[in-house]
């Protein structure tokens, strides 16, 4: 089976050095064929923030040398009290770093997987997933190859377990979540509130049968920003022949070092 690593919110700056160093002896005993970072790779968007994370994505880069490697920018990833920065250059540090794409894209024989930027000059914390995005998104979709595991990632969450987390939605979300289940997307990925999970949604049209899809959420991989009823974990994401697992990996304080805690087998709907 083929192997999706899911990494979100870093926020370097705050990291926890011991559980950088388990994560990446961690991942060097995996197979891993494409990564994703799904935001908030900094805290405050600072030049020697930026710094700390480039180090690490060149780590984690000579760990894993043949692996594609697709970077989002969070909120935590714009600056905040630098005015002028936010509203003229919001991405310049990001792209100095990590290269010009904000939206970049994968594809082989077994993966289809585009990355949304929801974040925004003009807001804090919430992200929003426009109409263009939304239409361009489900046009790939509803181009990939028969086989193709179909991945969105956000950085704020399109669904939610917990009321107490619904202010944290993407704008947009029950308009994206309809219009890319119905062209076809499998998995919906993202971060932002530190929370993992795995959630299935359905949607449906007049024209056509109920379908479902599913939510699969990171939480903070290296981050002390941790919420009290989750601590640093990363998502490994194994699919091929028609079938998909979602493992989480969390990080083990008593042994230094992560470990496979849930394995949620996903039911793909292919019609």
């Amino acid at each position: 089976m083929a192997v999706l690593l899911h990494l979100s919110d870093t926020h370097f700056g705050t990291e926890r050095t011991r559980v950088v160093e388990a994560l990446l002896r961690c991942l060097a005993r995996q197979t891993v064929d494409v990564a994703v970072m799904s935001g908030d790779i900094t805290q405050r968007a600072r030049p020697a923030e930026f710094r700390l994370a480039r180090a690490f994505v060149d780590r984690l880069r000579a760990l894993l040398p043949a692996v594609p490697l697709l970077v989002l920018p969070g909120n935590h990833d714009i600056p905040l009290f630098d005015l002028r920065r936010r509203l003229f250059r919001p991405f310049g540090s990001f792209r100095r770093t990590f290269g010009e794409a904000l939206e970049p894209e994968y594809e082989d024989d077994s993966l289809q997987l585009q990355l949304v930027n929801t974040v925004t000059r003009w807001r804090h914390t919430a992200g929003v997933v426009d109409a263009d995005q939304i239409e361009r998104v489900a046009h790939r979709l509803a181009a990939a190859r028969p086989g193709q595991l179909r991945v969105v990632v956000t950085h704020q969450p399109l669904a939610v377990t917990r009321g107490a987390d619904a202010a944290d939605l993407a704008r947009g979300h029950a308009a994206a979540i309809q219009r890319w289940g119905l062209a076809g997307a499998d998995l919906l990925l993202g971060g932002h509130i530190h929370l993992p999970y795995v959630q299935p949604l359905t949607v449906a049209d007049t024209l056509g049968p109920v379908r479902r899809l599913w939510v699969v959420q990171a939480g903070t991989a290296v981050s002390r920003r941790i919420r009290h009823e989750a601590g640093n974990s990363f998502n490994l994401i194994r699919h091929g022949a028609g079938a998909c697992v979602v493992e989480r990996w969390d990080y083990q304080e008593a042994a230094d070092d992560f470990a496979c805690c849930m394995r949620t087998p996903l039911a793909l709907d292919r019609h």
